[in-house]
């Protein structure tokens, strides 16, 4: 399986069940960032602000992918969704392998929800804060789901991101073990290492 960060929360995850979109952003919408062109099987948007859904950015084929794909209802803020809506967690299974995208989660999970997701081999979470949770209960969550692998997103980086969102380092100096890596792709057959995966941004 491959999994190719995009920017922002914009995710291609490719395998030999199928490939997904996670999150396709508007163009010149996201400061700094611009998506190429994208094919895939499907494509899913947490919530429909203009950073997170652009259906139109993908290409879709006419194949049904062969993976399992769960919808797990939350919120974009720590108010019920009263200042930004509702967010969809996806849980993806494809070759054995558990993906979780948070989307613009804003708030602690519950024990339900938690138990929802069970055990997660990769998860891509928010971390930047303002609009999402920020590093902190970024780091709190990563504690009490023990996921293999976590990979950062939303966050603000050098010429990317918006300006009221804090930078990835903010979440990676809580964390021991974090590898930064020098692409934006991460092939899970040379294994799936544990600890922190800061992703190489695709700028431009």
């Amino acid at each position: 399986m491959k999994l190719t960060w995009l920017g922002h929360a914009c995710f291609l995850i490719e395998s030999a069940d199928g490939s997904i979109v996670f999150d396709a952003y508007e163009p010149n919408y996201v400061p700094g960032l611009k998506l190429p062109p994208l094919a895939a099987d499907m494509s899913v948007s947490s919530h429909l602000h203009g950073d997170h859904h652009c259906p139109e950015a993908v290409k879709l084929s006419r194949r049904r992918p062969g993976f399992k794909l769960q919808e797990l209802e939350c919120f974009h803020d720590e108010c019920g969704g009263e200042k930004r809506g509702k967010n969809t967690i996806h849980i993806l299974d494809a070759e054995d392998i558990r993906s979780v995208h948070l989307g613009d989660l804003g708030h602690p999970l519950s024990s339900e929800q938690l138990a929802t997701l069970g055990k997660v081999d990769i998860l891509l979470i928010p971390v930047g804060g303002f609009y999402t949770i920020d590093a902190k209960l970024a780091f709190e969550l990563v504690n009490t789901l023990k996921p293999r692998l976590t990979v950062p997103m939303h966050y603000r980086g050098d010429g990317f991101g918006f300006d009221v969102i804090a930078p990835v380092d903010d979440f990676a100096s809580l964390f021991e073990n974090v590898r930064y890596a020098d692409s934006n792709v991460l092939d899970t057959e040379d294994g799936i290492e544990n600890g922190v995966l800061v992703l190489k941004c695709p700028v431009g």
